[in-house]
């Protein structure tokens, strides 16, 4: 089975094409503001060094959020495209989850954006990825006081550490900490235990409200 991973939700772009569980072709590149000029370029590329073409894929996994609003638009639009043109299967991961799935450790695993303003998309998984909580929009300080009634918790946890996975600069984070180096194989081999959903049912999973729909919202309560 060919699959074709997307993942645009930040300035990096993270795309491949797996044959099972093997790795044909990848794309791993920061392309900061040029994402959405080159992004379906360089898949596109990962085609053409394959010796495939588009109707070769059977499925598409495409990472929808949380992360850059834009960058995931951009993600989701292109497999989207890819998926309804080809009539192939889709499935939706969490750019949190994926971050899980990547990194092998025998602690809690946060994985962890900066959202700005004190706040962090995170969510907490245990070692086997099992979620211990679901990825969120929140205020660093409660995702302190979460993880540490998690460590507290020995129904949860008998550890007493966690490792934080960004590749962000949040100082006021404690614990240990690796960067985000994506494992597309692995992570395309956990979704296939997920259901697919029609390319049209598929959107951004920003967890958070635009600034578009937060004004609009301030200015309804005014």
């Amino acid at each position: 089975m060919k699959t074709l991973y997307i993942d645009t939700s930040s300035s990096y772009l993270y795309s491949a094409i797996v044959n099972d569980e093997t790795i044909i072709a990848e794309v791993k590149e920061e392309l900061g503001h040029t994402l959405s000029e080159k992004a379906l370029p360089e898949i596109v590329n990962l085609f053409t060094t394959s010796n495939l073409v588009a109707k070769d894929i059977d499925r598409i996994v495409v990472v929808d959020g949380p992360g850059s609003f834009t960058g995931i638009r951009i993600g989701i639009t292109i497999a989207k495209v890819y998926a309804w043109s080809l009539n192939i299967p889709i499935v939706p991961i969490s750019a949190l989850e994926a971050m899980s799935i990547s990194t092998e450790t025998s602690e809690l695993k946060v994985p962890l954006l900066d959202a700005r303003r004190n706040y962090v998309y995170a969510a907490i998984y245990n070692k086997d990825n099992k979620v211990l909580m679901e990825p969120a929009h929140i205020e660093l300080e409660k995702l302190k006081e979460i993880l540490q009634d998690n460590l507290q918790n020995k129904n949860l946890e008998d550890s007493s550490e966690y490792i934080v996975i960004t590749n962000d600069e949040i100082e006021t984070m404690p614990g240990k900490r690796c960067a985000y180096d994506p494992d597309i194989a692995k992570i395309v081999k956990e979704t296939l235990i997920k259901s697919a959903i029609n390319p049209h049912a598929v959107n951004p999973n920003y967890l958070k409200l635009t600034e578009a729909e937060e004004s609009k919202l301030n200015d309804n309560h005014n």
